[in-house]
């Protein structure tokens, strides 16, 4: 393919994913997340470089996977998957699966520092000025509160986009010229069974209260399993969870069992 044909996403595309992106929430889920958003928010994207209705559906598809990270961050990580969707439209040798691997990989540290900025710090602030002058009778406090916290918010999406999306296309050209996609698959992919890993463990609470009686001593059945492992529980239970998902067990069917089971073993004392 001559670089005349070679197929470009434009400034219009990026500007229409920047405003779809506020609607990242908007059909919000609990099986897949932000993920209609997200699709919702590529579509522009996926128009632009593939004509075919059959390559149009398998690249939405890709972006109806599961996604979820802060929404004020969420630009970045779609710049990055159009510079993606991009390479792979002009390429025949692109591998298509890094491209959700990639989000995978970033959603979770970027969650990570997007909550703490905009919930934990921006918002805490701005909230402070705000309410101090509101509660003086200064009719510009939440004004001020709107600004302090929008300012930053609009600029971490708008700059997100923008160098995501070069940065995307510059490493890419470098990757595949180097041939370096293995080294990075594998480097999103520890990464993003790292940010897994590290949630089961911090997120994750399930402890048992079984406590019998051997010879007159006390058995806790919980300091036990922490002797051998801590957190097993938690593990051996996202352990069963993935083998049943990869049986292709419904998510919903999963997370309504969870609730149930979970209320029943805590109603006879075994959770």
């Amino acid at each position: 393919m001559t670089s005349v044909e070679r197929k470009k996403v434009t400034k219009k595309d990026l500007k229409q994913v920047f405003w779809r992106s506020f609607a990242l929430q908007g059909a919000f889920n609990y099986e897949r997340m932000q993920n209609l958003g997200y699709g919702y928010a590529m579509l522009p994207i996926i128009k632009r470089l593939y004509s075919k209705k059959e390559e149009q559906s398998a690249a939405m598809e890709r972006h109806l996977e599961i996604f979820n990270t802060t929404p004020q961050v969420s630009p970045l990580i779609m710049g990055i998957s159009a510079a993606m969707e991009e390479e792979n439209a002009n390429s025949d040798a692109f591998d298509v699966a890094s491209i959700n691997a990639v989000k995978a990989s970033l959603m979770g540290p970027l969650a990570g520092i997007g909550d703490s900025l905009f919930w934990g710090t921006f918002r805490i602030i701005a909230a402070g000025i705000g309410v101090s002058l509101a509660s003086n009778g200064n009719i510009l406090g939440p004004l001020i509160f709107l600004l302090l916290f929008n300012t930053p918010h609009f600029l971490v999406r708008l700059l997100g986009l923008k160098y995501g999306y070069e940065v995307g296309i510059n490493s890419l050209e470098r990757i595949q010229r180097e041939g370096l996609m293995d080294t990075v698959m594998n480097v999103v992919t520890i990464v993003g069974l790292l940010v897994v890993g590290s949630l089961v463990g911090s997120l994750l609470n399930i402890n048992t209260p079984l406590v019998f009686e051997v010879s007159g001593a006390e058995v806790v059945i919980q300091e036990i399993l922490d002797s051998i492992l801590p957190n097993m529980l938690p593990l051996a239970f996202v352990f069963l969870l993935f083998r049943l998902i990869r049986k292709e067990i419904s998510v919903t069917k999963l997370t309504l069992a969870t609730l149930v089971v979970g209320v029943v073993l805590s109603i006879i004392g075994i959770l």
